[in-house]
């Protein structure tokens, strides 16, 4: 179960997170006693944020990341190697175009974006990144560097 809050019910399908600290003096309302300690996004933004859903893995050979980005197109989505070793995955949704003789009754696929980090092992080879995109499924492949197996080499005991 979620702990998402719409109203006085719980809605699995709300994208407002609930801020359990919301209302008390250190939390995250904008009149918090610890006014350095900046506000930076909203509850929906947060949602937008967080909400793609990634997965990391690691086989012998690679680091395979995939995405569910369901709806978008390539041009879409960003894929970026930061400071030599971040992965960043980014996207938007832009929002669909209002006719004005048409009755909305429900939005929930509004404009979204999300951006998702990863700190890279030192093992890996980020200028042979590649991605590909198929069926709203991101797939994002890092070739690892080769172990080096030490030069082992036999000595002869004499004696």
């Amino acid at each position: 179960m979620s702990l998402i809050r719409r109203g006085s019910a719980f809605d699995p399908f709300s994208l407002d997170v609930w801020d359990p600290f919301q209302g008390f003096p250190f939390g995250s309302s904008g009149d918090s006693l610890f006014p350095s300690f900046p506000r930076t996004f909203s509850g929906s933004e947060v949602a937008a944020f967080a909400g793609a859903r990634i997965d990391w893995k690691e086989t012998p050979e690679a680091h395979v990341f995939k995405a569910d980005v369901p709806g978008l197109k390539k041009e879409e989505v960003k894929v970026e190697v930061e400071d030599g070793n971040v992965l960043q995955i980014s996207g938007e949704r832009n929002k669909e175009q209002e006719v004005k003789t048409d009755t909305w009754h429900r939005v929930e696929r509004s404009s979204d974006k999300f951006l998702r980090r990863f700190w890279l092992p030192e093992n890996a080879k980020t200028e042979k990144i590649r991605a590909s995109m198929e069926n709203g499924v991101l797939t994002v492949t890092v070739p690892k560097e080769e172990v080096k197996k030490p030069d082992v080499r036999p000595i002869q005991i004499t004696g």
